[in-house]
């Protein structure tokens, strides 16, 4: 009896349990379905919560969806854009049903996760309009924040040092810029504020400059100014400089005072010159328009140039000016009879008289008629240089009289920049050597027309013409 009882306790205990069993299956079936259709609780598509939703619902609520274009930074908002679409459509259910796939999970949870349904429609307001605006908004807030400083290296006083970094408290925008973009479809744009962070002293760009500064100092340059070599260190002609982007800004200014200090030891062009006469005496003549100068700003250009490339000599005749028709100077290198040379034209006013020199050699020599004395037409004495020649010519301009002329000459050679110059004069008739003091020219030298010729090939353009 006993038995019998126990055997029937144990199929009821049996079926009770294929009972469990059974809806325990069935309930995870069924949860297992609902899962399949349902999004989780927590689950967000582009930042709209469609948890418990199936994705039809979802695309309902996102296509139905508005985006108010609030903008935060924490809990600041920066902008307030118009009201939009969602712009999701029907063309996206597809990307919201791979998403529920990918949501899924056999039992429920409420771990938030928000998804990103890039839209079929582009939002374009979005993209364009709130995007610059937000961009403009950040940078002018910048305005307002203390910026970063970089740690950066520097050459001075022919030392290279590394000035710290320092934190500043402006917003890294073009990070938070990319934070945007991240955003860009959700139902409401919240950034992170994003501190721009400076460039550190151990950086590879910090060592980069460096290295760059320090070649720069070490660097040496030859200045050659017609037979002088100046030596320039880097070192003591650049007063500072930072490698920045990849290009060095240098201050020059102890340079450019170097290369004033050559000017007023060697250039010709405004100095007095020191001449001995055919007469046999010694006198001063102002420079005119014969001479040269060096350009300072080009040569410390030049010089520069070389420092960062490693020449190690630079000649100054690619950096000398002058005035006049030549704007390249005049008797550059030229450096016996102080830089007059030895092939030049001497015009006396008191003797009336005018020598041609080549190579040191006296190759003609003429009687002139300079300038009206009475008139104030005197012809401008200093050391100036023949600009330019011409066979035959016509001269124009206003005489002393007042009157404008126009005069044909055989040959004419210019040695001012006011018109001055060598010219045969077939109209003179008074060549006395007192001429010049009532009856002179406008301020040329007239030469007889038998003797114009020789004088106009004993010429060439650009030698000197002393006239005192």
């Amino acid at each position: 009896m006993e038995g019998l009882i126990g055997i029937k306790a144990k199929k009821k205990g049996a079926i009770i349990a294929d009972v469990v069993i059974a809806v325990i299956v069935i309930a995870f079936g069924g949860m297992a379905a609902y899962q399949a259709n349902h999004f989780n609780k927590e689950v967000a598509i582009n930042g709209v919560n469609v948890g418990g939703l199936t994705a039809s619902q979802a695309m309902s609520k996102l296509e139905n969806g508005k985006l108010d274009n609030t903008v935060k930074v924490g809990n600041q908002v920066i902008y307030q854009g118009k009201q939009t679409a969602s712009g999701v459509t029907a063309q996206d259910e597809p990307e919201v049903k791979a998403i529920l796939k990918k949501q899924f999970t056999l039992v429920p949870t409420s771990k938030t996760k928000n998804y990103n349904v890039s839209s079929n429609q582009n939002n374009q307001y979005r993209t364009t309009d709130l995007r610059n605006a937000v961009e403009q908004k950040l940078t002018a807030m910048n305005a307002d924040r203390t910026p970063a400083r970089d740690a950066c290296a520097v050459l001075k006083n022919g030392t290279v040092s590394v000035e710290k970094a320092k934190d500043g408290k402006q917003y890294n925008v073009k990070a938070m810029m990319k934070e945007y973009d991240n955003q860009v479809n959700d139902d409401h744009i919240d950034l992170k504020a994003i501190i721009a962070k400076p460039v550190t002293e151990s950086s590879q760009q910090v060592q980069t400059e460096k290295a760059k500064l320090q070649d720069l100092a070490n660097a040496t340059v030859d200045y050659k100014v017609e037979n002088q070599d100046y030596n320039l260190p880097a070192k003591q002609m650049i007063t500072s400089a930072k490698y920045v982007n990849g290009k060095y800004q240098i201050n020059s200014k102890a340079l450019a005072d170097k290369i004033d200090q050559i000017n007023k030891s060697q250039s010709t062009l405004g100095k007095k010159f020191n001449f001995k006469t055919s007469n046999g005496n010694t006198i001063q003549v102002q420079g005119k328009t014969y001479g040269w100068a060096i350009d300072t700003k080009s040569a410390v250009a030049s010089i520069l140039k070389a420092y960062e490339n490693g020449t190690k000599t630079v000649d100054a005749k690619n950096n000398i000016y002058g005035i006049g028709y030549n704007e390249n100077g005049t008797g550059y290198g030229v450096t016996s009879n102080d830089g007059i040379g030895d092939t030049y034209a001497e015009l006396s006013i008191a003797d009336q008289h005018a020598w041609f020199y080549r190579d040191g050699k006296l190759v003609d020599q003429v009687d002139v008629v300079t300038g009206n004395v009475q008139s104030h037409n005197d012809t401008p004495k200093g050391v100036y240089y023949i600009m330019y020649k011409q066979s035959p010519s016509t001269l124009k301009g206003v005489g002393y009289n007042g009157k404008a002329y126009s005069c044909k000459v055989q040959y004419w050679a210019q040695f001012t920049n006011d018109g001055c110059g060598f010219h045969d004069a077939s109209w003179r008739t008074n060549w006395s050597k007192d001429a010049y003091l009532t009856q002179g020219s406008d301020g040329c030298a007239n030469i007889r027309p038998d003797q114009a010729s020789q004088v106009y090939n004993s010429l060439s353009v650009n030698e000197p013409v002393i006239v005192y």
